[in-house]
């Protein structure tokens, strides 16, 4: 952690604190961003959350959800009053500012004090404060080590616990990942000694889903499931009207890919799917291989090493075609 005697004396005083997170906020986004909130609400700061875009509705159990200002959705006055207003902005679970589209521009105008909380690759730099650790397993494990490290772990509930947990729970995919680590569990299981119902999470997390969206699932893995053995590849393109067929609401398509990765001897998944205004991809790999490094250079993307995302300015086709014409140059990483 850089500075951080310095945070801990400006937050002695009660300031005016932005946060952020990226476009489309996971658990891990959004839990991060009001376990945070409501931890500096209780040390009596003025606290907003502003994420980019909306995030899906299974979600909004979250304690602080009720007060979220999503920026596209006609904020973006306000936003930037409240940015520009800000003594401090938080920007967590991302690292470059065009993760968070127009409001990029205003964090960086913006004369605040810049927190940064993340664990993605390459990150930009921009913040006075860094807590960046690629081995955290989720951003939100990083805020419960921020507030423990200011000396405040007393102020962890059970709603800022739950936070916290559904973005560790999230991002390990259930602890099964191999970012799930020791500390992982030690965290887990003092955030079920504090009075998180981790059943409840799960439930809450994993088990609230829409009968289209189940439906698009099926669809998707009966029609839209390539399987690549030469290159022990699997992808997924969606279109933009399959979307609307199955009335597909943010957080839908969330997971699909992992599906793919989940067929024995698979070692990179896709999923392409048709914004309208950009393709969106996201990879997951098992082993070795770098999705980061692949959406990197290929995608205008990245993330982690086993999980990462892109874009596309081409068509729906053209994007899988070029997809589907990089595999062979990385055949020896995908089948030794």
């Amino acid at each position: 952690m850089q500075h951080l005697d310095e945070l801990k004396e400006l937050l002695r005083s009660p300031k005016k604190i932005a946060i952020t997170t990226h476009q489309k906020p996971d658990a891990d986004a959004l839990g991060s961003s009001l376990a945070l909130a409501g931890y500096l609400q209780k040390k009596n700061h003025e606290v907003h959350v502003i994420t980019p875009t909306d995030y899906p509705k299974f979600l909004n159990w979250m304690q602080g959800n009720q007060d979220v200002i999503v920026f596209n959705e006609g904020n973006e006055k306000r936003s930037e009053q409240i940015m520009q207003e800000a003594d401090i902005i938080c920007c967590l679970d991302f690292s470059i500012l065009s993760r968070i589209n127009e409001l990029g521009e205003i964090v960086r105008n913006a004369s605040a004090y810049k927190v940064l909380i993340d664990h993605h690759l390459a990150p930009e730099h921009f913040a006075h404060f860094e807590l960046w650790d690629i081995n955290a397993a989720a951003t939100a494990q990083l805020v419960y080590e921020l507030i423990c490290e200011l000396g405040d772990h007393t102020y962890i509930d059970t709603f800022i616990g739950e936070c916290i947990y559904a973005g560790i729970m999230t991002d390990t995919a259930s602890f099964r990942h191999s970012n799930t680590t020791k500390r992982v569990h030690m965290i887990s299981a003092d955030l079920i000694e504090i009075g998180v119902d981790t059943n409840r999470v799960q439930r809450l997390v994993y088990d609230t889903n829409t009968e289209s969206k189940l439906r698009f699932l099926g669809f998707a893995l009966a029609e839209k499931m390539v399987v690549l053995p030469e290159f022990r590849t699997v992808y997924f393109a969606i279109s933009a009207e399959e979307l609307k067929r199955f009335n597909s609401q943010t957080g839908d398509t969330e997971g699909l890919v992992n599906f793919g990765l989940s067929i024995e001897g698979i070692i990179l998944s896709a999923v392409i799917i048709d914004r309208s205004e950009v393709i969106r991809m996201s990879f997951r790999s098992v082993g070795d291989f770098s999705v980061n490094d692949f959406a990197r250079k290929h995608f205008d993307g990245g993330g982690h090493k086993n999980a990462a995302g892109g874009n596309s300015s081409l068509p729906l086709s053209e994007t899988v075609n070029k997809f589907v014409s990089l595999l062979p140059l990385y055949k020896d990483q995908l089948t030794q």
